[in-house]
């Protein structure tokens, strides 16, 4: 991942390539340290402190704050996984839940059965799942949509939506998904930060005027999101 730092104080810019640097703000938020997995010099520098009210950070594959702020999750159509466009504005007024899914992980069975309990129990409240396979994580879904609407809907009695097959992560991260993460990053300076989706189930909750609200690990159990999704069902 490159990334470039531009700092005032500096005779030069800075530019380096790092595989997997670690961020940390200071305690009064005035500088950015970058802790470095190895060597930036023979001078065995393991931290650069860059002062933060003269430096910018530019990646090219994050979202800008501005253009979150532009749109809203009803602006965009998805296809569904016949292949038909769907328009997200078809589920105004709805609290959604959507997850990244895949059939061959080791998360598979305990979220599906659980992601189909969650919706039996609240989708006349006003709850939609809605189901985007990827295969981005461990090459965990690599059916057609065909075989995996077959699996979903056979096996785990899947009633709630499932779309299209898509990239999560990376220069083909679907538009839907670049807009979920840019609008709750976990990352260090919000949006300027890439924020990639971890693994197969991440799971993002969506009040019923479309904000995001809700942003939760594969690991956390869909059973254990039931009172964030009443809390939201009931507002």
């Amino acid at each position: 991942m490159a990334f470039s730092v531009c700092a005032r104080p500096f005779q030069s810019a800075i530019v380096h390539t790092l595989r997997a640097p670690l961020f940390a703000l200071s305690s009064r938020a005035t500088a950015v340290n970058f802790s470095v997995p190895y060597k930036l010099s023979s001078s065995s520098v393991r931290r650069l402190q860059v002062p933060y009210r003269h430096s910018c950070i530019c990646m090219a594959s994050s979202s800008s704050a501005s253009d979150v702020a532009e749109k809203s999750i009803y602006d965009f159509t998805v296809k569904d996984i016949d292949g038909n466009d769907v328009s997200l504005s078809t589920f105004k007024g709805k609290v959604l839940l959507i997850v990244n899914v895949a059939s061959r992980c080791g998360l598979t069975t305990s979220n599906y059965t659980e992601l189909a309990e969650l919706y039996s129990k609240f989708k006349n409240q006003g709850l939609e799942i809605l189901a985007f396979p990827c295969n981005q994580f461990g090459a965990q879904e690599p059916g057609s949509n065909q075989q995996i609407k077959e699996f979903a809907c056979s096996r785990f009695k899947a009633e709630y939506p499932i779309f299209d097959k898509i990239d999560v992560n990376g220069e083909n991260t679907a538009p839907l998904y670049k807009f979920l993460k840019a609008s709750k990053s976990t990352g260090l300076l919000g949006t300027l930060v890439r924020d990639n989706v971890k693994w197969n189930f991440e799971k993002f909750l969506v009040d019923k005027n479309g904000n995001v609200v809700g942003r939760y690990e594969p690991t956390t159990s869909p059973a254990n999101l039931e009172n964030d999704v009443k809390q939201y069902l009931e507002a």
